[in-house]
C-alpha cells in the first residue's frame, strides 16, 4: 500500500495549519517539507523555525527534504525542530556516507534524493544504510512542473537493485505526480508518493487523495 506525502510547498502559507489539517483528515501519512536555500536550487522556502512551529499541530510524519548546500551544518537544527525523516541530496553531499550516519545518530530516518540526471550508482554502496530513496521526477526548485517520463525506468531499476539485496527501503517519488500518472510510478515500484499542487490546488483535497491512492493500487 502506498503512503502519500503532500508537499507544503504548494499549500496556502497564510492558512498553513488549516491546509495541513485537510490533508491529515484525508488520510495522508507524511507531510513533505521542502527546504530550499536559493543556492542548491533556484528558490528559497523555509527553515527550522517554521517546522518547529508546526510540530504538535499534526500527527503526520515530518518528512524533511533538504535541497540545500552543506546539509551537515543544519541537520541537527532540523532534528531539533521535529524532523522524523531527513532527506539529503547526493549531489549536495561531499561525504554522503558520513552524512547518512550523522542523520541516523539522532535516531531519525535517513534518505537520499537523486536528481533526474544523477545515476543510481551514486548510492550503490550506501543503499544498506538508507531508510528511503527519493527519485526526483522533475528538476528540483519549483512546484507545478511536468513529470519526466524517463524516471519510470529509473524507479524500476532502483526497485530491482533494492530487491536484489533483500532490503526493505521505501522508494519515494517527487515531482509532477497526480492521479492520472501515479500508476506509472507505483507500478515501477514507488510506494511513497509526494504530490503538491495536485493535492493542495484541487477543488476537493479528500477526493484527490483518494484518487491518488486508488490509482496507485490498480
Amino acid at each position: 500500500m502506498v503512503k502519500i506525502a503532500p508537499s507544503i510547498l504548494s499549500a496556502d502559507f497564510s492558512n498553513l495549519i488549516a491546509d495541513i489539517k485537510k490533508v491529515e483528515v484525508a488520510g495522508c501519512e507524511l507531510l513533505h517539507i521542502d527546504v530550499m536555500d536559493g543556492h542548491f536550487v533556484p528558490n528559497i522556502t523555509l527553515g527550522p523555525p517554521i517546522i518547529k512551529s508546526l510540530k504538535g499541530k499534526t500527527n503526520m510524519i515530518f518528512d524533511v527534504h533538504l535541497m540545500i548546500e552543506n546539509p551537515d551544518k543544519y541537520i541537527k537544527d532540523f532534528v531539533e525542530a521535529g524532523a522524523d525523516i531527513i532527506t539529503v541530496h547526493s549531489e549536495a553531499s561531499v561525504h554522503l556516507h558520513r552524512t547518512i550516519q550523522y542523520i541516523k545518530s539522532f535516531n531519525v530516518k535517513a534518505a537520499v534524493a537523486l536528481n533526474p540526471a544523477t545515476p543510481l550508482k551514486d548510492i550503490e554502496y550506501i543503499l544498506d544504510d538508507l531508510d528511503m530513496v527519493l527519485i526526483m521526477t522533475v528538476n528540483p526548485g519549483f512546484g507545478g512542473q511536468d513529470f519526466i517520463m524517463s524516471m519510470v525506468k529509473k524507479i524500476a531499476d532502483l526497485k530491482r537493485m533494492i530487491d536484489s539485496k533483500n532490503l526493505k527501503i521505501d522508494i519515494q517519488v517527487d515531482g509532477g505526480i497526480k492521479p492520472s500518472n501515479v500508476h506509472l510510478v507505483a507500478d515501477a515500484g514507488a510506494n511513497v508518493i509526494v504530490a503538491g499542487s495536485a493535492i493542495f490546488n484541487s477543488d476537493n483535497i479528500e477526493e484527490t487523495v483518494k484518487a491518488i491512492r486508488t490509482n496507485a493500487s490498480k
